[in-house]
């Protein structure tokens, strides 16, 4: 509960307009001089950037919090596959508890031990997918044990040690870069015009000029009592929900279900909650809807009443150009 109202509390301070954030501006310049810094000792080599011979394609984002960069991964992972490659996915397994340098993830791996998102992004492309706290490890390790032949890194971004050769910053188009300040007084982790050196930028929702826009798809929904089972939300037998979300910004999810015409009993977490089973179990016999990503804690827990509801996402075909030019290049040497 303490997690859920700090993550009000800086939501609120954020991501709106008030004077709570200005005691705060002081320290942010600190941060900003510290951010500068250590990015200058990467430039001049006093800290050292390590290039696998492979491609590299980083997909981070310039905030805190989540702007969809795991649905990105897993259909660039997809997408990719498609072409005839053998891409890999590293991460670092947010709030994981491996204690390995690494960590090969399995579909049959615990959440709490590898995080939510790599064992999502197993799940939905079957790729390779390693968790490791050195970017670089990982990296070289899924290039050298899987036959890797493109490595994409889910964050990391701001983790200079991993050399890159494409860089696709993801934004959320509703609510942009909150109060424009960085941390701890808004949301940002770098300044705005770290986006005009990444090679694209992907907005989801909204899109201005110069940015990508990311379309999120809902699809049928998935029983969890049994994954080959699915419907359409329409199918539902109630009108009244439980909906559950353990995800940063649920608000669009909420807003999804709200569209259809059904009332919503709201059970909200803190992002990368790890569930009980008093978290989705409920004295009644009304559905339940969860995101996937919080499915994947879930599945110890579930009845028949337990759905989750997948996601895809559409890309232009401009991105995809684009995306499909630079690669080339690197290809072309």
């Amino acid at each position: 509960m303490l997690n859920l109202f700090s993550k009000i509390l800086i939501d609120r301070i954020w991501y709106s307009k008030n004077i709570f954030g200005l005691p705060l501006i002081p320290f942010s310049f600190i941060y900003i001089f510290l951010i500068k810094l250590r990015k200058i000792f990467y430039q001049i080599g006093l800290f050292s950037t390590n290039k696998p011979n492979t491609p590299i394609i980083v997909v981070g984002n310039i905030t805190i919090g989540g702007t969809g960069k795991t649905p990105l991964v897993i259909w660039l992972a997809s997408y990719y596959k498609k072409l005839g490659y053998s891409p890999g996915i590293i991460s670092r397994g947010y709030k994981g508890k491996y204690t390995s340098a690494t960590k090969l993830v399995t579909i049959n791996d615990s959440p709490v031990l590898v995080g939510d998102e790599p064992l999502l992004i197993k799940r939905n492309t079957n790729c390779p997918v390693i968790v490791g706290r050195d970017r670089v490890n990982a990296a070289k390790e899924i290039i050298e044990k899987h036959n890797c032949n493109l490595v994409i890194s889910d964050d990391g971004l701001q983790h200079y040690s991993l050399g890159r050769d494409i860089e696709i910053a993801v934004i959320d188009g509703q609510r942009r870069f909150g109060n424009g300040h960085c941390i701890p007084a808004g949301p940002l982790r770098e300044l705005k015009d770290r986006l005009d050196s990444v090679d694209l930028v992907v907005s989801k929702y909204h899109a201005k000029k110069y940015e990508y826009k990311m379309e999120y798809i809902y699809n049928d929904l998935v029983s969890l009592n049994n994954p080959e089972k699915t419907m359409p939300i329409s199918g539902l037998n109630s009108k009244k929900i439980h909906a559950i979300s353990g995800i940063s910004n649920p608000e669009n999810f909420f807003s999804f279900l709200r569209s259809k015409n059904f009332e919503l009993l709201i059970h909200e977490y803190p992002d990368h909650h790890i569930f009980n089973e008093s978290d989705i179990k409920f004295n009644d016999n009304l559905p339940v809807v969860m995101t996937e990503k919080d499915a994947v804690k879930c599945f110890d827990y579930v009845n028949e009443n337990c759905w989750y509801q997948p996601i895809s996402v559409k890309l232009s075909e401009s991105f995809i150009a684009n995306l499909n030019k630079i690669l080339g290049k690197l290809k072309d040497g």
